[in-house]
């Protein structure tokens, strides 16, 4: 290990979490030949495969996997060195790396520009993706902390919940079931239903949602956004299971409507989640008091 350089460290665990050379060089701007040579010069300092190259693909030996977890841990002590020796010296600043899942991107950025108020020289990096990249790079170590609906299962996590996320069932404002005053799920169950991909936290809650009252829902369309669902919804394509947290803009302009369906809204709660052994840097300190603090009342004037 002594041989290997820091900057090889990063490029091999750019590379080996995504698997792909070329998302390396991507990711951190520079060519792929670039790439390639640092990942062979580091298996020769170690003198061994770190990747099996199959066709195109790469694949980490048993190797890689050793070195990843060890190298993944040299470079989150070298920011928390970082951290800790800037706030010792009583420097302003920091650091701060979000994932979000994509229904969370409706009020993420609220939050942190009303928290880039009060800390105006913490650096912040935000990831929206859904559930299972957000959980992905969170028990990877890539990010401080996540914003998601879930806890991931297999982490050992500190998670809070901090305020309610209610869940709906949306159609276009003209739509023949938009007027009645109570519908049972069996009143919507032969309509399309544009759901999210799966994986995402959303398609879950509506999966499960259908599952407790017997009824399997009509799948009429697939979509990665909650933005791409919305528009399909008021262009009549058919309803959605879907977070009200993402519907302010649509619905005060009488484009979309909220079903009075039986059993909703279904309540699930918004966590605060991080690693058990994370430790708290002033800058992600400073956050996560934010988040708890300030963030109930934020959502409330989205519900």
């Amino acid at each position: 290990m002594r041989n290997a350089t820091i900057r090889q460290l990063q490029i091999f665990s750019v590379a080996a979490t995504h698997l792909s050379f070329a998302r390396a060089a991507e990711k951190l701007h520079l060519t792929h030949p670039a790439i390639s040579l640092q990942i062979k010069q580091l298996e020769e300092v170690f003198g061994t495969m770190l990747f099996d190259r199959i066709g195109k693909r790469v694949f980490l030996t048993e190797a890689g996997e050793i070195l990843l977890d060890h190298a993944r841990q040299i470079l989150q002590s070298l920011k928390d060195a970082d951290e800790s020796l800037m706030a010792l010296k009583g420097l302003k600043g920091g650091r701060v790396a979000i994932a979000v899942t994509s229904t969370a991107e409706y009020f993420a950025p609220g939050l942190l520009a009303e928290f880039r108020k009060e800390h105006a020289d913490v650096r912040v990096r935000l990831l929206v993706d859904n559930r299972e990249e957000v959980s992905r790079v969170l028990i990877s170590n890539e990010v401080d902390l996540a914003i998601m609906g879930r806890p991931p299962a297999d982490m050992d996590a500190e998670a809070v919940s901090f305020a309610p996320h209610p869940l709906v069932i949306i159609a276009a404002a003209g739509h023949p079931l938009a007027g009645r005053a109570r519908l049972s799920v069996k009143d919507i169950a032969t309509e399309a239903m544009i759901v999210r991909e799966s994986g995402s936290g959303t398609r879950s809650a509506m999966e499960e949602f259908f599952l407790q009252h017997g009824i399997k829902p009509r799948i009429g369309m697939e979509m990665g956004s909650n933005e791409a669902i919305k528009q399909a919804v008021v262009a009549g394509l058919g309803i959605s299971f879907i977070s009200q947290h993402t519907l302010g803009l649509e619905l005060s302009a009488g484009r979309l409507t909220v079903l009075k369906v039986e059993g909703t809204p279904v309540m699930r709660r918004w966590f605060l989640v991080r690693h058990k052994s994370k430790r708290l840097t002033p800058a992600l300190g400073a956050f996560w008091d934010f988040v708890l603090e300030f963030a109930p009342d934020y959502l409330k004037k989205l519900a």
